[in-house]
């Protein structure tokens, strides 16, 4: 008696369209984090995202068009908790640390599309984030003018340290990112337990903002 032969199930395909296009970034945004936009080529996000190179350019003509992608949503989503962060805000000395601690939890949560939209030099990657009127350089002063609007309801009520509102805001985002960044980038240094050192931060940054 014969055997039957054995079927074997179909390999599952590539996504097509939509999840095709979210499988190229996700590679572009893998190969991003870990080399950095400047050492990445097309051809490493094609092989990556399981497609040929001339299939990844039916979607994105170039690698700084995937990168600009990635800079537009990580903003969006960071804009989008800053605003939740918003809703029923009144302006005390606890919701000014909720506010910043915003801002840390989005990098830490996130630490590829925080690379690509916070910690990539200029130099290597292109034109796409130096033009104003460009989707990531919009994406990113909306980011940044939500976090300004924050800060302006305590400087409303005479809450903050200083009267002008940008620099209050531009150096409290240092601050923010310098933590986050470091966070990122030196997982390995013996850090003090996370939880502590994040909170003793952002109090640091309430101090040196805000009026006692």
């Amino acid at each position: 008696m014969m055997k039957a032969p054995s079927i074997r199930s179909p390999r599952k395909a590539k996504g097509h369209g939509g999840e095709r296009r979210e499988e190229i970034l996700d590679a572009a945004l893998s190969l991003f984090s870990e080399k950095g936009v400047h050492a990445v080529s097309t051809r490493q996000i094609a092989e990556l995202a399981g497609i040929s190179q001339p299939a990844l350019y039916a979607y994105f003509a170039t690698k700084d068009d995937m990168a600009a992608e990635l800079c537009v949503r990580a903003f969006a989503i960071l804009t989008s908790r800053m605003a939740a962060a918003r809703v029923g805000h009144q302006p005390t000395a606890a919701n000014f640390e909720r506010s910043m601690r915003v801002y840390v939890d989005f990098g830490v949560e996130n630490p590829n599309p925080y690379r690509v939209a916070f910690m990539i030099e200029k130099s290597q990657h292109g034109e796409f984030l130096d033009k104003m009127n460009s989707r990531p350089m919009l994406a990113g002063l909306e980011a940044f003018q939500m976090f300004s609007d924050i800060v302006a309801e305590y400087q409303a009520v005479g809450m903050t340290l200083l009267d002008d509102v940008q620099i209050t805001t531009q150096t409290l985002w240092a601050g923010l990112h310098g933590l986050v960044s470091l966070l990122i980038a030196r997982p390995e240094f013996p850090w003090a337990e996370r939880e502590a050192l994040i909170a003793a931060h952002i109090t640091m940054l309430r101090r040196g903002a805000l009026k006692p």
